[in-house]
């Protein structure tokens, strides 16, 4: 009796292996489809553009270029300028749009167009309005003042500030929301606390707002200049990288190399962006991990 007894339990004990072992082989085939849309649509493009890039020539070429040097430089001014500036008015913001008002509402809706509509038709619509012939903001210097107003995208300074502030203009509204979602997550029982012990609003996001919220800002703040290094529509569509070249960003000279047919230089270009990328996203990783 003791040895039919253990058959069955031995019989169950060994079908959850099985069992397991059908979940783990029907696993893996759902995980097949993912793994031909990363070697086909990420590691192939990648390593063919390294594979085109892979001359020394190339980029002895690249560096010997004027307009490589200054468009390294207005890359790291577009990344350290824009993106600090847009982070700290999205904090700011974000502590105005946490407030329960009506019409407080009514401006989230309005502030977050920019981020939702179609970024191509907008920024031509600002270059539109920047025209120094027949643009608005010039029409109306002339009617106010009589005089003709400047070119303004003639000038590389003034190009180049416009070209961050179409790409603050662009990406607040997200890097707002993101921020509001961080400061509704902070309990308000700490703030009725601190209002209690007389506290002011500037020693109120001292001690909990600014601790509570600053892992989330400098992911945020790493994360925005990751993708502004790809950011291409903000000085494309609106310089061009005019004028001569001079607003060019490391987003923008590779299509410039390909205009010229220099496929080669053109994924130079895209190489030598390594050294900027690959320690924001080791410091973003680093920091997620924690």
């Amino acid at each position: 009796m003791s040895q039919a007894a253990a058959l069955p339990l031995e019989a169950e004990t060994a079908a959850p292996p099985r069992q397991s072992r059908s979940w783990e082989l029907w696993g893996r085939l759902f995980v097949v489809p993912y793994l031909l849309v990363f070697l086909v649509f990420v590691l192939y493009p990648v390593g063919y553009g390294l594979w085109l890039a892979r001359h020394p020539d190339s980029y002895e070429r690249l560096f010997q270029d004027p307009i490589f040097f200054r468009t390294a430089i207005n890359t790291v001014v577009f990344i350290v300028v824009a993106i600090n500036f847009k982070m700290v008015i999205a904090l700011f913001l974000s502590g105005f749009f946490v407030h329960e008002r009506w019409w407080i509402r009514i401006l989230s809706v309005l502030f977050i167009i920019p981020w939702a509509v179609p970024s191509i038709p907008t920024i031509l619509s600002v270059r539109f309005m920047l025209n120094p012939e027949w643009g608005v903001i010039n029409t109306l210097i002339f009617r106010l003042t009589g005089q003709d107003g400047p070119n303004w995208l003639n000038d590389p300074t003034l190009a180049l500030c416009f070209s961050m502030l179409m790409h603050v203009w662009k990406s607040l509204p997200f890097w707002t929301l993101i921020l509001v979602a961080g400061r509704l997550a902070i309990p308000g029982e700490q703030y009725e606390a601190a209002a209690v012990d007389g506290a002011s609003s500037w020693q109120k996001f001292r001690f909990i707002t600014w601790p509570a919220m600053k892992t989330l800002y400098l992911t945020s703040t790493i994360l925005s200049m990751i993708w502004t290094l790809g950011d291409f529509n903000s000085v494309y569509l609106l310089t061009g990288g005019g004028p001569a070249d001079l607003t060019h960003v490391l987003a923008t000279l590779g299509i410039r190399y390909l205009r010229l047919d220099q496929v080669d230089l053109a994924m130079a270009s895209i190489v030598v962006a390594m050294p900027l990328v690959l320690p924001l996203v080791y410091f973003m990783m680093k920091r997620l991990s924690k």
